[in-house]
């Protein structure tokens, strides 16, 4: 690959990994807000589909991204990704702690009780979800290179399609079982959220391999990348 094709492969993992970061960052301060979405009529254990947090919207980017990373990239640089991403939240968490620590002036048009009420939960999300997306990231990973290697690169939809569901599974339970024990969501709300939450990722996933194989496509065809191939940064 010549050098500018390749400073121009760099040029676009820094992206990915900005919008996988920043994808993941605001699904964690937007989390306390909850939508509602009733394509079906009846109830999941006592929960309508869908009754979600606001959270969940970009949530499912991070996977598309990552797959797609390691489509293109490779595992290596998608474990960076993920890696990176927790640091960056966890710096996050921690500004926010900070800014609800130091008192609000009296002019001030959030006040201390606003912003408490709005962030105060966020470091305990954080670590709900920074434990769940820790394993459900790398199990993603792991299963996708997995299929990857079985099929010996062809077959996209399989491998896009088993480690998202897998992990979004998993990402799914964890996050929902940590905060019913930190006590943030109510324990006989447990089984609804979670399946709830499980189906309509699925149906995100399933949306959106019609992405992957486009971007896939463009990458192919923009760097001259056989089947299975990866650009090593």
């Amino acid at each position: 690959m010549k050098s500018k094709q390749q400073q121009l492969a760099a040029k676009i993992y820094l992206y990915l990994a900005a919008l996988f970061i920043t994808s993941l960052v605001v699904s964690n301060l937007i989390f306390q807000k909850f939508f509602y979405w009733y394509p079906f009529d009846g109830t999941v254990f006592g929960s309508r589909l869908f009754e979600l947090s606001v959270g969940i919207l970009p949530y499912p980017i991070t996977f598309l991204i990552t797959d797609l990373i390691s489509e293109i990239y490779g595992k290596r640089a998608a474990n960076r990704v993920v890696t990176a991403g927790i640091f960056a939240s966890f710096f996050s968490m921690g500004i926010l702690l900070v800014s609800d620590f130091v008192p609000a002036m009296e002019s001030s048009p959030v006040d201390d009780a606003t912003f408490t009420k709005v962030f105060s939960l966020s470091p305990l999300a954080v670590l709900a979800s920074m434990i769940a997306y820790l394993l459900a990231q790398f199990v993603d990973i792991r299963i996708y290179h997995f299929w990857k290697k079985l099929t010996k690169g062809k077959m996209l939809w399989l491998r896009n399609n088993f480690s998202t569901f897998a992990s979004q599974f998993l990402d799914t339970f964890s996050v929902i079982l940590l905060l019913s024990i930190f006590g943030i969501l109510p324990w006989d709300l447990f089984y609804g959220l979670v399946l709830s939450g499980f189906i309509f990722k699925v149906l995100v996933a399933a949306l959106d391999t019609p992405l992957l194989y486009l971007f896939v496509w463009m990458f192919r065809k923009k760097f001259g990348l056989a089947i299975g191939e990866e650009i090593k940064l």
